[in-house]
Parts: C-alpha cells; structure tokens; sequence
C-alpha cells in the first residue's frame, strides 16, 4: 500500500494520537473509528478482583503467548492536599473508575485499567504497611546509573488496542470530557488527582518500524517490518513469565494486590543496528549460543512460547564470555528470575514510547516483592562477570550498552476493593 491511501492516512493519524493526546487526537480517532467501543458492565462483581488480572482478557498469539494491548498510557498523579485523603476524594476516585467499568468492556478491544500506590502516598499516614508488602522507594539499580525517581503519589495504568477508546477515556476522568463511551462520567478523577506526568507506549507488529523516524534510531530504517519492539525481537514469551497467580500477594491486609516497578529506558541504537551484524544482536539479546547455533530466525516468531534460554545455557554464561567474548541480556537475567522450584518470579509488561521524538521502553513489570525485581536487575547488570578479560559493564555485556536509565518508580497494585485511596492497613474509609 502506498502513501497517499485512505489506510496510510488512517494509519497515520493513530499513530500519532495516542502520544499526542488531547481533544484534537480524540476527535481524529472517533472520526476514524470504524465499529463502536465495547461497553462494559453494570454488574461489577462480574470482574475480576485483582487489578492485574489482564491475561485472560487479551489476545494471544498462535504460540500461546499473551499479545499486550497496542496503545498504553502513563498518567502519574499527585493528590491535591496534604496529609491523608478524604472520604470525598475516595469517592471521587471510586466514581471516576467505576465510571469506567461500566463504559468499556474489559478487554484490549474496550479499555482495561490499573491504579497502583507509591510509597509516598503511604508515607501520608502514621500507620506502616504490612510486614509482607514489599514496597521500597525507588533507587539506582546498577553502579552506572543516575535515574530520576518517581514519587507521586499513583500511577493510572491505561491500555487498549482501540487508540479512540485510551483517548476518549483519559478525557472524562481529567475532566475534558462528559461522557466515556456514553456513560456520564459524574465525578472525574481530577477531583482528587491531578496529572503529574503523562507518558504513552504502544507494541505490535509494524509499530516500532512506523515509527522509527526518532531520535535514537539511525537513518536507514533498521527496525524490521514484522518486530513488535524497536530492537528487532520479540519479547514475553509465556514460558518465561509468572503467572499471574505468582505474583500475587496471598493474604494479610492486601490479599490479592501485587507490586509494580515501572522504569523508563531511552535507547540508542546505532551501535545495535550499524556496528553489529543480525548474528550479534541475537548473541547479545539471548545468548551467543543462540547465534552459534541459528537458534532464531528474524524476530524469534520461531522460538514458540519460549527464548530458548535452557538452565544449560544459564549455567554456561562464563563459558560464553571466555569463548565468544559476550554474554547475552536473556541469558544474564535468567540466572535470578526463577526460584528454588522452577518458577519464573517476574511479569514483565514492557512497551515501546516516543515520547519527546525519541525512542525509549516504558518497562512494567509485577512480581510480588519488590525485592524479587530488584534481584534479577542485578543479575542482568552482569557486574559479577566484568572479571572476564572481554566483558566490560556496559559493553559485550548483554544489552547494557544501548539502554539508559531515566526513570524509576515503585507501586502497589491493590485489589480491586481497595483502589480507591487505600490506608497502609487494607481500608477504605468512608467507602
């Protein structure tokens, strides 16, 4: 299809909706859109308790791989007072989310959504969280590291394939707009929070590549067609992610919420695309066996449901380092993200930004401690392996040399019960 057709044009304009928001971007998609958004549901005990309960609503791929919604948004919040909220403000922030519950069907067709807690709206109150909620502040992960860390006080998760439905809601709850989806949206979230920061993410096939005319992507346009990432390979393969089930946390006062650690990566991918050749990348992406052995073929659609990284290849990481000067991302990580039974400890959520015209990684990812996701950040840091003549910490070292901190931030997810301005204690007063 050439430029200048209807679906370019089409194609054109949601791609730069999302990322540029507003009543204008919304009123382009709406114009566009070519089936009504599904409406949600009256009857809210039909939904699932935990907020992060998304799996079973999305789409999968022919290996049974979960497909995350196409467009996302980042609204980072404050809460307009000091001190403790009030009943006004939960209900506020109830009658905004309920709002829409009953507007959009749950699902990457309608609108899906999260409402996750820093540890600084907690600091609000004189009680302490509960000993089995693991929720530090945010800090530097690796010694060559100087993130900004985000301390507001929320983190409203949005997600949809549908960029009119992610729109459209994001006006009614900042009180741009009456109605989400034909619903009257009575009270706005705006009542009680205001935006801090607004950021956006998208995955899927052929998006990165249409959009790769941004800073930290070289001129050429590398990124392949088919990739769903700007590095060229696919990423959340089902064999290498928690379940859902695991990173929940199962009792005390917040049964049922799990801990989110959200990052944000700037890229610079010259060096990726220029001075390595495809066999490179994959070394450095999975693990240099993969290239040894043609283990993936363009963005990895072959590997199934998982990256091929066998304990084998995990233990064999020095091995790797002495013999082929390089040690794979996959690889590195793996060594920390299961535990003593087998089981993967985090479930990553990762999507692509161009944010600012450049190209970044907004990196959700839940896990029930906060810790656990700390643990396997080390791991992926392979500063243990630097005492190999050839891996130095940010070169020949995984992906490290092309991926740069800029934001950090720590959130609980609580149960859907508890979404609205919870204390330390699992309550909701005034609810």
């Amino acid at each position: 299809m050439s430029p200048g057709t209807d679906e370019w044009s089409r194609r054109d304009v949601l791609k730069a909706a999302v990322a540029v928001g507003g009543a204008g971007a919304l009123s382009a998609c709406l114009d566009l859109a070519d089936e009504p958004v599904p409406e949600g549901t009256s009857d809210l005990s039909t939904l699932p308790e935990r907020q992060h309960a998304w799996n079973d609503l999305l789409a999968r791929d022919g290996a049974e791989n979960v497909e995350l919604p196409r467009h996302q948004t980042f609204l980072y919040l404050t809460l307009d007072r000091d001190g403790t909220p009030t009943t006004a403000d939960r209900r506020a922030v109830e009658n905004a989310l309920t709002t829409l519950d009953r507007a959009y069907e749950r699902s990457n067709e309608g609108l899906i959504h999260s409402l996750a807690f820093s540890p600084a709206y907690f600091s609000r109150f004189d009680d302490p969280l509960p000993e089995n909620v693991d929720l530090p502040e945010p800090r530097a992960l690796s010694p060559f590291e100087t993130p900004a860390f985000d301390r507001q006080d929320a983190l409203l998760h949005l997600v949809s394939d549908r960029a009119d439905a992610l729109l459209e809601a994001e006006e009614a709850l900042t009180g741009e707009r009456d109605t989400a989806n034909g619903v009257t949206m009575e009270t706005p979230l705006s009542a009680a929070f205001s935006v801090d920061s607004r950021r956006t993410g998208f995955i899927g096939k052929g998006m990165p590549a249409e959009r790769q005319d941004v800073g930290g992507v070289p001129d050429g346009k590398p990124v392949p067609e088919e990739s769903p990432l700007f590095m060229g390979f696919k990423a959340g393969f089902a064999g290498n992610q928690a379940t859902e089930e695991y990173v929940t946390i199962p009792d005390g006062p917040f049964a049922g919420a799990t801990t989110k650690h959200v990052s944000k990566l700037r890229q610079r991918l010259d060096d990726w695309y220029v001075e390595q050749e495809f066999d490179d990348r994959v070394a450095e992406m999975f693990s240099p066996e993969h290239a040894a052995e043609g283990l993936v073929e363009g963005v990895g659609d072959n590997l199934g449901d998982s990256s091929g990284v066998t304990p084998e290849i995990v233990d064999r990481i020095r091995e790797h380092a002495q013999q082929y000067g390089r040690v794979g991302h996959a690889q590195k990580a793996a060594r920390a993200n299961r535990d003593e039974e087998g089981n993967v400890r985090l479930l990553r959520r990762h999507v692509e930004s161009t944010d600012d015209d450049e190209a970044s990684l907004h990196f959700p990812v839940l896990q029930r401690r906060i810790t656990d996701f700390e643990e396997v950040r080390r791991a992926m840091n392979g500063t243990d392996l630097t005492d190999e003549p050839a891996i130095r910490q940010r070169v020949n070292n995984g992906i490290l040399e092309y991926i740069f901190v800029e934001n950090r931030g720590n959130f609980l997810v609580p149960p859907r019960r508890l979404r609205a301005l919870p204390t330390p204690t699992g309550e909701v007063p005034g609810l």
